[in-house]
Order: C-alpha cells, then structure tokens, then sequence
C-alpha cells in the first residue's frame, strides 16, 4: 500500500538524506554551469566573489567535504547511542521515535547533501592547460554551506540533548495518542459512520503474511465494498498481529473483487505503528510507566508525569462516544464494520499494569488515583461508568490484599469514595 510505503519512509533515516543530496547533485551541475556561463561572458569580477586559483578551490572544497562528513558520522553515532541508552531506560519502541524525528532525518540530509555538493564542485576544479576552470560561485557557495552547517550541528547538540528528556518523550508519546484517538473516536459521528455489529455469514478472508494490522484504507474499502455490491467485515483491528492463513475478514458479495480489496488496503507489517492503533499508543505511555518502576531505574516521578500524560487522552475517549464501527455508502447501506477497541479496554490495560506494579510506589498509586478520578469526573456514558466501577473495585482489593501498599488506609478510602461516585449508572450531577 502508498500509505504503508510512505509511513515506512517517514520513519526512516534514509528518505530526507536521499531526496536532499540528489538535489545538491542537480545544484552543484547547476552552479558549475552558471559558472562557465559567467566566465564565458567575461563577468568574474562579482561582487563578495573573490576569484580563487586551483589550489585554493581544491583545498577549501577538500576541507568542507571531510569536516562535514567527519561530523556527520560523529553526530549519528553519538545519536545511536543516545537511542540505545533511552530505549533499554524507557523501552525499545521509542527508537521508532527518534527515527521519525524529522529534526534528526533534516540535520543528516543537510551534511551529507553538504558533502556531495562539495565533492561534485571539486571534480569541475581543473588546473593545467587550455581548459583550466575554477568554478568561483560553487566555491563560495559551498563555503555559505559550510556557515550553514555550523548552526545545524549546534543545533543539533541542543536537539538531542532536549529529545533525550523525559518531559519531550512523553510530550511526543502523547501527541501521538491523542492523534490516533482523533482517527478513531471522532467528536461526532459524520453521515456515513454508524454502529454496526459484525455479521456472523460470509465468506472467510484469510491473511497471505503474517504480521501486524498497521493502517486500514476506510474510504478505498467502502468504495470497493460499494461497487461490488457487497459488504466487508473485518475481524481485526489496527494493532492485532495475524499468522498467515488467520481469518482476516468475512465479506458478502463478489467474493473475488472483495477478497482483493481487503488484501489491497488492509496493510501488515512487522511492527505496530500508532497512526490508527490507539492501544498501542496507550501501551507507549504505560510502558514507560512500568519500566520507570522497575528496580533497574527507580523513577516513580517519571512514571507519574506518563500517567498524567495518560489521563489527557483517555478522557478524551471517555468523554466522547463509541468509535464507529460501521461505515456506510451514499446510500446509506452499511459497507463495512471494525472492530475498534473499546473504552473499557483501554482503561482495563492502564488499571492492569497499576495494580501489576504500581501498588509499592506511593508516588504512582497516587498519580493512578488522580487518573481514575479524572475519568470519573468525564464518564457520562452507563457502559463506561460501570467499567470504570469493576476496575476500582478490582484496584481496591489488590491494595487489601497487598502488604507493601504504604498509607494503604489513606488509599482504601480513596478508592472507596470513588467506588460510590460510580455506583450510579449516569454522571453525577454537579
């Protein structure tokens, strides 16, 4: 799929490099050339554009080209580094960020486009006999390059230094999950989003690979569904990982022209992404959590300020309705059905990893507590009020049952009052 190719090169160190130094490839042909033209018509006495012999354009080109690469390699290498150390602290899945970072992917492209600039000008420099040629404008052009490059790595020094803090990785981590929730728990439904159960009948559509659901093409699927007079069901979720050979999705209609539409815009690969994952955006943020209160690191601060950053999107889904399940044509005919993950969900896998590792850490029990309280005080809907409930109660017992839960009656009675406020099917009145 265009969208799986396009994520893939987003998030790669390669694509911005690439696209830059072909482009000082065209503009050092380029300024070469403005620069016999120039020569030609006789015009070498330009302003702030010294005439310089052979030997001087060589050496400063030389110069340019093995600076720029030296520090190319020094700053990437020191950036790998930099990735390894906060991914073993926070988790592994955050290189995807570094990775995506486009600060990071613009700094690489501008050395190493520096670099072939440089190195293209320094072929054109010729010394001996009729044809001796010293492009002047590319000389000093790449020395205004060079300028450039001296604030791209000071910036970049400043860059990594404020990527690598905790406070700018769970900014990122959440931006992200409120993305994805902005994808997949609209504010309000549009004309074609409806609910919609999953039907029992229908052809079976299994996988051809194995790997995880990353983006599902919504539109491009009712539109197939639509012409083939059918209808798709998928069975899984963006987020969910398939062996090949696992069921996919049901379809009713041409069976053929639908089996091939679910195989062209339901994209797998061998990671998760979080674009329409919202689960594993949430799982971001808990992981750094947990891994925050492993014995390793010892931080329950860091792992508060996830679960605060946690609160900001999961009352964002708690406040709005179910995501649509069910998509419909101009007509009104349902086309196609997801199965998107619930509320209940979402806040079952946050409460899950609380009661799993957070009930030793005042720090983050309380930041828990504050979590639970926010989403009582947004719950409006019956079915999530009556989650919210189970997960407290469940919550309450573990810290009754547990003997290292410091201030455990301060705590219990904490729980307790939250248990009443959301004994009530609806919201309480303020």
């Amino acid at each position: 799929m265009l969208i799986q190719r396009l994520t893939r090169a987003r998030e790669s160190f390669w694509f911005l490099p690439t696209v830059l130094g072909v482009l000082a490839l065209v503009a050092a042909k380029g300024v070469v050339t403005l620069d016999r033209a120039l020569q030609d018509a006789g015009l070498t006495d330009l302003p702030l554009m010294d005439t310089l012999s052979a030997d001087g354009g060589r050496a400063v080109l030389t110069a340019i080209a093995g600076s720029v690469l030296t520090v190319a390699a020094t700053s990437f290498s020191i950036t790998i580094s930099v990735m390894a150390t906060t991914s073993s602290a926070y988790g592994p899945r955050l290189v995807r960020n570094f990775m995506a970072d486009r600060a990071n992917q613009a700094v690489l492209a501008v050395f190493t486009a520096t670099f072939l600039y440089a190195l293209v000008v320094l072929g054109d420099v010729h010394s001996e006999g009729v044809g001796m040629f010293v492009p002047t404008v590319a000389v000093h052009l790449a020395i205004v390059l060079a300028v450039l490059n001296v604030a791209v790595l000071v910036f970049f020094i400043h860059h990594i230094a404020q990527s690598v803090q905790v406070t700018t990785l769970q900014h990122r981590l959440r931006e992200e999950l409120v993305a994805a929730i902005d994808a997949v728990f609209p504010t309000a439904w549009s004309t074609d989003q409806v609910d919609a159960e999953p039907v029992e009948d229908g052809s079976v559509v299994t996988s051809r690979r194995s790997g995880y659901v990353q983006h599902v093409n919504l539109d491009a699927l009712v539109r197939r569904a639509r012409a083939a007079e059918g209808r798709i069901d998928l069975l899984v979720a963006p987020g969910c990982h398939l062996v090949a050979g696992e069921p996919l999705a049901r379809v009713r209609g041409d069976v053929d022209e639908l089996t091939d539409a679910v195989h062209d815009h339901v994209a797998t690969g061998p990671s998760r992404t979080p674009y329409q994952d919202v689960v594993f955006a949430v799982q971001d943020l808990t992981e750094m959590a947990v891994r925050a209160l492993s014995p390793g690191t010892n931080d329950p601060y860091t792992a508060a300020s996830a679960l605060d950053a946690l609160g900001e999107g999961l009352v964002m889904v708690v406040e709005r309705a179910p995501a649509p399940r069910g998509r419909t044509d101009d007509g009104g005919t349902v086309r196609l059905v997801v199965p998107w993950p619930t509320a209940a969900e979402l806040v079952t896998s946050v409460v899950t990893a609380v009661r799993t590792y957070a009930l030793g850490a005042p720090v983050a029990l309380d930041a828990a507590l504050r979590l639970l309280g926010r989403l009582e005080r947004s719950a409006t809907r019956p079915s999530v009020r009556e989650a919210l409930h189970h997960q407290v109660l469940t919550l309450h017992d573990a810290v009754a049952d547990g003997s290292d839960v410091v201030d455990a009656p301060d705590v219990l009675a904490r729980l307790d009052a939250l248990a009443d406020a959301l004994a009530t099917a609806d919201r309480p009145s303020s």
